[in-house]
Parts: structure tokens; C-alpha cells; sequence
């Protein structure tokens, strides 16, 4: 989804400050709006290996444009790459063989779930329609299990956006790390800017409830990893070799809560951090608008204090001169790789030096950005991809498998609906040992005992935090809770079931191809 993108009705006053320290819920004028983006794992229907799409687009509009739905294709560099609809932006992630659907916000209140519900049912019923064309299916994985990352594979797939130039020959990333289709549940809650300092910090906090509900990736290049949740090992492994050492802590478990907007944003962009390229003109397309790499790798804090800052143009290598902008620092926001993100967008951009002052005052920022009109929401990235398939269906019935998708979102939702308890869970286990859970949970997910508990904790806070007919879409999380079985466990118990087979992928398909909605009643 872009960063940018608008996912919130109205902006909210902020009557006090409420940080990382405030009791404040979410509630303000209106009811949150709830976005998902949906990454699938494609595979070949045959043989089960990691297949990139080539006719997926044309089949996917033309499935579209049959229900008398308006079309319109994304090209990059000569080839299509998305289709955008009203409802949706169906895409592609890092890779021609990840797909990634974004849907339209819709409204939340009574309902919102089961609204959001049908919309990414019907996506996922057009992808899945629209994958026959390449003789491909959707993998219930949040990584392939034996998918290549060598240098040739991702010349092959990898989509060709100008970024990844960037970020792979100047920056030093081992983008290619990623490109064996490791895949997300991406949950977008929009919450009052006055709470969005708070709101992060119970998303990141509790994250390893998440991780370990979700979990889904425990092979790859054909092995088992040792991880219930190997997909998110990814960024000491991109960021790692990187040319600078700021990159890889922000992707890093931060040392404490952020007390305020502020707070965030020093440390994203302080001394010790380098700023991405920045764009020559007034453009939001962070991905592919023409940018300029600064000279001398300074932090955007330093650069935003100057009057002007010298670069290169990263489309055709010329001398350039960037003058400091609010602008860049909207942005800038993607720059941290975190398991939650504040994403938003301003109505009415400030003049810098206002921002700048503001940025100085605690609760500065909150109280610009309202003035500004600031659309804001939380983005969730630690639930891994999962979706309904005959493993699941068979073992747990219909209803918790129309469950599978909005699970992560109906968790995100229920936590910030009930913030002083969710904080409250947070104060409880301490944040440093929320960090230590994080990775226990990535390994070993609910067969740790401490977060079993943390789970259980957080899917007692989140219950109460929905109404009656929301708390439905909790039931696929409340049946991994209850049997102690993720993705992960199902997905590795046919792994080593089909062990002896020469074609072990193929034999997974079965159980763990992704089942059309019409299958489960999700339509």
C-alpha cells in the first residue's frame, strides 16, 4: 500500500498528550478504518515450485472488467505490474512470484470487520481465478519452503523499481535475501494522531503474540530452519553487510517505548542513520519518483537544518541540488523495518521551520499534524501470510477457516479499542522482556511456555476490546492459542511427512494450496 494512502476519515483534535506513558484509548469522532494488504506465495499448480506470474495481470483484469469493474494497469519499465481498481491495489511485492493485494480502507464500527472481510475474500477469489492463467496457485506460507536467492533467480523476478537500485548498489543491501517470496499479513488500523506514539508502542510491544499466532515460515531452500517464524530472520541478513550501520538498528527492537511522535522520529532520523534519496520534486510515489542520493551521507535531521544539500540524481547519475522540504520528511517514513509502522499523510503540508520547532516540543508534532489534517495509521507487519487450506479446514471446520485472513487485523483492532489494558499488558511484562519474547517467539512460537502466556494475555485483552460480532474473526487465533498449532506446525508436519518424495513440493499442494473462498464460505 502506499505509504501515503489514505485510510482514515477524519483528523482528531488531540485534547492532551498521551505518549508512550498515556492510559487514553483510541476513541475520537468517528470510527477507525481498516486497510489489509494481503502478500501470497505464488507456486506452480504442479509442481508446487516458486513460479513468477507473466499473464496473471491480463487474466486479473479481465475477470475484473467482466463484473463491470474499472481497470487500471501499473507498468514499470515496459511490463505491467499491478492492476488498480476501486476496491484494491493488486500488485506485486519484491518479486514476480509475490503477489500483494492492498485493499480500499473501509469504515470500521459494527461490521467493519466482516466488510473488510468481503472485500479481501473477493480479491484473493480473483487472484486465485486469475493465477490459473499461469498454471500457479496461492502456497499457505509466509515463505516458499524451497525457493532460490541466487543471484540469477533474482535478475529473473525481481520487480524493477528504481529503489531497489538504490538500496541494493549504494546502500549495500542483500535485497536478494528476500526474494524467495517472504510474505506478510499487513494490518492498517487508523488511530487519532494524539495516540499514535501510544497505539505503536502496544503494536510493537506485544508483537510477539502476534509472531507466534501467525507464524508460517518454517523451511527454507528446502530445509527446516529451526524458526517457526524464519521469515522475519530476513533483516540481520539484508541489512547486515549494508554500507551503513544505521540501517540495520532500524530494524532492531528499540531499547524503549517512544515517548511521543517526536521521540520516533529522532530516532529514526538522528546522527547515526542515513537518509534514503530524496525527491527532486513534489512527488509521493516513494518507489519510483526521481530522487537524488545526498553527498556525504548525512542523517535527514542534519540535512533538513540546511539550506540546500548537493547529490546525485539516482535515474541518470547528474549533479543535483535538493532544498530542504516538509515534504521530505513525509517521505521519509518508510525508513525503519520495524513490526509496526506510523503511516500518515497531511492534508496541508506546514513550512519547514514550523515543523522543525515543533519537533523540539514534546507532543509537538501531534499537535501540527492535527492542525495539518493528518490522515494516520498503524501498520502491523509481524502476523506472516495465512490463509484457509485443506490442512486447516479438515482440523478446525468452516468457520475458523473463513477466519484465517482477518485474524491478525481482528487482534490489531481489539488491542487499540481497548489501549489502557493493552498499555497496561505492556507495563506488566516489561518492555525489555517483550523483546526477549519477540525472538522466542519467532523460534519456538506457542511451544514456549512465557508466550503462550503472553498470548493468552493479549487475546484476553483484544476479545474484550471488540464487540460480540466482531470477536468472530479472533476464532482461527483463539484455535491456534487453544491447540497450540500454527501455520507453521501444520505446514512442518507434512514436510516431514512427504520427506521420501522426490517431489515433496508437489505433495504439500494438497493440504497446503490456498483454498478458494466459495470452499470455506468466505463468499
Amino acid at each position: 500500500m502506499n505509504p501515503i494512502t489514505r485510510l482514515t476519515s477524519s483528523s482528531c483534535k488531540p485534547s492532551d498528550h498521551a505518549g508512550a506513558s498515556g492510559g487514553a484509548g483510541i476513541a475520537c469522532a468517528g470510527q477507525p478504518r481498516l486497510g489489509l494488504e494481503m502478500e501470497m506465495v505464488v507456486a506452480h499448480a504442479e509442481t508446487g515450485a516458486s513460479h513468477p506470474v507473466s499473464r496473471y495481470f491480463d487474466a486479473l483484469a479481465r475477470i475484473k472488467q467482466d463484473r463491470g469493474i474499472a481497470c487500471q494497469p501499473v507498468m514499470l519499465a515496459g511490463r505491467c505490474v499491478g492492476v488498480q481498481t476501486p476496491m484494491a491495489e493488486c500488485g506485486l511485492d519484491n518479486g514476480f512470484n509475490l503477489l500483494e493485494t492492498a485493499t480500499a480502507p473501509q469504515e470500521g464500527g459494527p461490521g467493519g470487520l466482516s466488510r473488510l472481510a468481503a472485500v479481501a475474500h473477493r480479491e484473493l477469489a480473483d487472484s486465485l481465478d486469475a493465477l490459473q492463467a499461469d498454471r500457479a496457485c496461492v502456497l499457505n506460507a509466509a515463505q516458499h519452503p524451497d525457493g532460490p536467492r541466487d543471484a540469477d533467480w533474482y535478475a529473473r523476478v525481481c520487480v524493477p523499481r528504481p529503489i531497489y537500485r538504490e538500496l541494493v548498489g549504494h546502500r549495500g543491501w542483500h535485497h536478494w535475501e528476500g526474494i524467495d517470496a517472504k510474505a506478510q499479513n499487513g494490518v492498517n488500523t487508523s488511530v487519532p494522531v494524539a495516540h499514535a506514539a501510544q497505539s505503536l508502542n502496544i503494536v510493537l510491544g506485544l508483537a510477539a503474540a502476534s509472531i507466534a499466532l501467525f507464524a508460517n515460515s518454517p523451511l527454507e531452500s528446502g530445509k527446516p530452519t529451526g524458526f517457526k517464524e524464519n521469515r522475519l530472520t530476513i533483516w540481520p541478513r539484508v541489512f547486515g553487510p549494508a554500507r551503513f550501520a544505521g540501517d540495520a538498528r532500524l530494524a532492531e527492537y528499540p531499547e524503549r517505548p517512544f515517548r511521543d511522535l517526536g521521540d520516533y522520529f529522532r530516532w529514526m532520523f538522528q546522527p547515526g542513520t542515513v537518509s534514503r534519496s530524496l525527491p527532486l520534486d513534489h512527488r509521493y510515489d516513494y518507489k519510483s519518483a526521481p530522487t537524488v542520493i545526498l553527498d556525504g551521507d548525512p542523517c535527514l535531521m542534519d540535512f533538513l537544518q540546511a539550506q540546500r544539500w548537493p547529490g546525485r540524481r539516482t535515474d541518470d547519475g547528474q549533479a543535483a541540488e535538493v532544498v530542504p522540504h516538509t515534504l521530505h520528511f513525509e517521505h521519509s517514513q518508510i525508513g525503519q523495518f520495524l513490526d509496526a509502522r506510523w503511516r500518515y499523510r497531511l492534508e496541508t503540508l506546514p513550512p519547514l521551520p514550523e515543523l522543525l520547532e515543533a519537533w523540539r516540543r514534546d507532543g509537538g508534532l501531534e499537535v501540527l499534524f492535527a492542525d495539518c489534517g493528518v490522515d494516520g495509521y498503524i501498520e502491523g507487519r509481524a502476523p506472516g501470510a495465512g490463509f484457509a487450506d485443506a490442512c486447516l479446514l479438515r482440523e478446525a471446520g468452516s468457520a475458523v477457516a473463513r477466519s484465517v485472513v482477518m485474524a491478525p487485523t481482528a487482534v490489531q483492532l481489539g488491542l487499540l479499542a481497548n489501549a489502557q489494558a493493552a498499555w497496561q499488558l505492556v507495563l506488566d511484562w516489561g518492555w525489555d522482556e517483550l523483546g526477549v519474547l519477540r525472538q522466542a517467539a519467532m523460534r519456538s512460537g506457542l511451544e514456549d511456555q512465557r508466550v503462550r502466556a503472553l498470548v493468552a494475555d493479549v487475546m484476553a485483552v483484544a476479545q474484550a476490546g471488540l464487540s460480540e460480532a466482531d470477536g468472530q474473526h479472533l476464532a482461527y487465533a483463539h484455535y491456534v492459542l487453544q491447540s497450540g498449532r500454527s501455520g507453521a506446525d501444520r505446514l512442518l508436519e507434512t514436510w516431514r511427512r512427504v520427506a521420501a518424495c522426490e517431489d515433496r513440493l508437489a505433495r504439500l499442494l494438497p493440504e497446503h494450496a490456498v483454498l478458494h473462498p466459495d470452499r470455506f464460505g468466505g463468499l
